[in-house]
């Protein structure tokens, strides 16, 4: 598919403005990347916006995870396990996300949206064990929610961040913090096994990956600044991302429904 310089452009705002989201308020931020291409971008092909999405979430996380990574907040043995069980999962989910009906799945991803929205505004504690390891307690538990994980995050595109974070702090009670560190490995494994699959089958725009790689860096960096400064208003800063995102689920919904109405 040729993209105008304009449509370019608005890929490198709409990846600033994930990168953005992602920086001021953490995971689910990345669920915006596929209705950001599909209706500020213009992409018609929701399969094309889903692997050029998934490949530019990938990268992304892959970054964050080095930063991550220099912090010490990373348990490499848990995560590599759980990236594993998903990457085979995301292969599963991708395959069939490929197969699916493109407004079908843009509108199975609303409903997704809206799950992500309500997640987002149910508090995670943060306690838990920082000296857990991987052992044979924890690894079948590790293996299933990282299989199942992965599938849904190659089925539609995501990181699955939002998934992964609480599969880890179930599978390992760990801490919040090392949750979020270990889902890089995953959102990366898992972004990366999808945006291959859907690249065999010519959907990904690589140029527009790049760009809105590009975008999301520096929105990151913006974000991640801001919310150093809006740390006392999280509670307030969650509530008003989901409600963004219960909007865009909505449209999202109103336009999928309307295009399978009438046969488009």
């Amino acid at each position: 598919m040729d993209l105008s310089l304009l449509q370019y452009g608005l890929g490198a705002a709409a990846g600033s403005l994930v990168g953005f989201s992602l920086g001021l308020v953490g995971g689910g931020g990345s669920i915006l990347a596929v209705p950001l291409i599909v209706y500020l971008v213009g992409v018609k092909e929701p399969h094309l916006a889903i692997g050029t999405s998934a490949l530019a979430v990938a990268a992304n996380a892959a970054a964050n995870l080095v930063n991550h990574a220099r912090h010490g907040t990373v348990k490499w043995k848990i995560a590599g396990l759980f990236a594993l069980a998903g990457v085979f999962g995301a292969l599963l989910g991708s395959s069939l996300g490929k197969a699916f009906d493109g407004q079908k799945l843009l509108a199975l991803f609303a409903i997704l949206m809206v799950i992500v929205g309500v997640l987002m505004l149910r508090g995670r504690k943060g306690e838990g064990d920082p000296d857990v390891t991987l052992t044979r307690g924890n690894a079948p538990k590790l293996l299933g929610t990282g299989a199942a994980t992965g599938i849904l995050s190659g089925f539609f595109g995501i990181g699955g961040g939002f998934l992964i974070v609480p599969s880890l702090m179930y599978a390992t009670r760990m801490p919040i913090f090392y949750a979020v560190g270990s889902s890089l490995v995953g959102v990366t494994a898992f972004g990366l096994t999808t945006a291959a699959n859907y690249a065999l089958s010519g959907w990904v725009d690589w140029p527009l990956a790049g760009v809105f790689l590009a975008g999301g860096i520096a929105g990151g960096m913006l974000g991640a600044g801001l919310a150093k400064t809006l740390s006392s208003h999280k509670g307030a800063l969650n509530a008003v991302f989901a409600t963004l995102i219960f909007v865009v689920a909505a449209y999202m919904l109103y336009r999928s429904v309307g295009a399978l109405g009438t046969g488009v």
